[in-house]
């Protein structure tokens, strides 16, 4: 038997971001029953419409500060497996631990909450990243679960607020994902439930959260926008697009990933890569001004995608610095990956229906 299935009960946390809430519409949509949490009651109208036919299969709590001790001991209650995905993504903050101490402490304190009162819980997800495994190298490499991003825990020790916007994300995600494998080690006599960590590199695809305007857009889905669909490629140059990228996954996908992660017994214990493999910019581009011409039309700018240098991007070498070997994944989970063209498509029709 799978550790957990529906119409068993599963806690998200944070559950009006832009993952967790494709989390929420999956575990819904299969039968499960939901407890999100948001930081306020307001952030939580949003949900509440949106999964109005679900009844009460859909609940909403607030837990308004998940660096407090105890933050979630209620919203563990109850609950047969937890999916925590509050965590912080923006490349704004000036000290690290703007970033850090509510990764980390978000992490400890929904565990130590399930240790406690969580009696009914059989799995936790923890939604980790890629930032975690990569780092810098001289050559391009492949990075596997293996992997622990060492380095840039170093750079925020020795730099501090001085460190790059990106190593002071991606020495948050390292911490608390080092927390949570310490947490189970240290208590492994006394909890009922076992521990997987997904994790994913950028992730893109359409958006069910609340944003008002392209500029409210989460952190990866606003570079995604401003790179593709407008004219200063969010001031990326034409090498910059055929040299700057990483790698990806379709927001469903990983949100399949998520309820996959609960339901497969071999998951368990284990750290995952989520990724359908990896991109330069202008491959998005390309994949953009390959998408029906209909579904172009919708967008308040359709000219931005069409110039003179087709041909010399489409000739011209990609250069590709990372990727991920995603063997685990494939052998646990078997998602069928939705394609670049997939996600275009999507995300450019419904930026149209939104008027952008």
């Amino acid at each position: 038997m799978p550790p957990v299935q529906a119409p068993a009960k599963v806690l998200v946390s944070g559950a009006n971001g832009y993952v967790a809430i494709w989390v929420v519409q999956n575990l819904l949509s299969q039968g499960y029953t939901v407890r999100g949490t948001v930081r306020s009651a307001e952030k939580g109208e949003h949900l509440k419409k949106l999964f109005a036919n679900f009844g009460d299969k859909h609940e909403v709590v607030v837990v308004n500060d998940i660096t407090k001790e105890g933050a979630f001991d209620e919203a563990v209650k109850g609950v047969d497996a937890i999916e925590h995905t509050a965590s912080p993504f923006h490349l704004k903050a000036d000290d690290p631990d703007e970033l850090i101490d509510p990764a980390v402490k978000g992490t400890f304190g929904i565990l130590q909450s399930a240790l406690k009162y969580g009696t009914s819980v059989k799995r936790i997800v923890v939604l980790s990243s890629t930032a975690s495994i990569v780092r810098v190298t001289p050559e391009p490499k492949v990075f596997s679960e293996k992997d622990w991003n060492e380095q840039v825990i170093e750079i925020v020790r020795e730099q501090g607020k001085s460190s790059p916007a990106v190593a002071k994300y991606r020495a948050s995600k390292t911490l608390a994902e080092k927390a949570a494998w310490e947490f189970v080690e240290k208590h492994k006599g006394k909890i009922s439930w076992d521990l997987v960590v997904l994790n994913p590199p950028f992730v893109y695809g359409p958006c069910l959260h609340s944003v008002s305007s392209p500029s409210a857009l989460n952190t990866s889905l606003n570079d995604w926008y401003h790179t593709v669909l407008t004219p200063t490629r969010n001031g990326r140059d034409a090498k910059a697009l055929l040299s700057n990228g990483s790698a990806w996954v379709d927001v469903r996908d990983l949100a399949d990933a998520h309820r996959l992660a609960i339901e497969k017994s071999e998951a368990g214990g284990e750290r995952i890569i989520i990724s359908k493999g990896r991109f330069v910019w202008q491959d998005w581009i390309d994949a953009a001004k390959k998408i029906d011409p209909k579904v172009l039309s919708t967008l308040a700018n359709p000219d931005v995608l069409k110039d003179d240098n087709d041909d010399v991007a489409a000739n011209a070498e990609r250069v590709y610095q990372i990727d991920y070997d995603t063997s685990k994944a494939k052998e646990i989970f078997g998602i069928n990956y939705r394609t670049e063209k997939d996600s275009t498509t999507d995300m450019i029709a419904e930026f149209g229906k939104r008027g952008w």
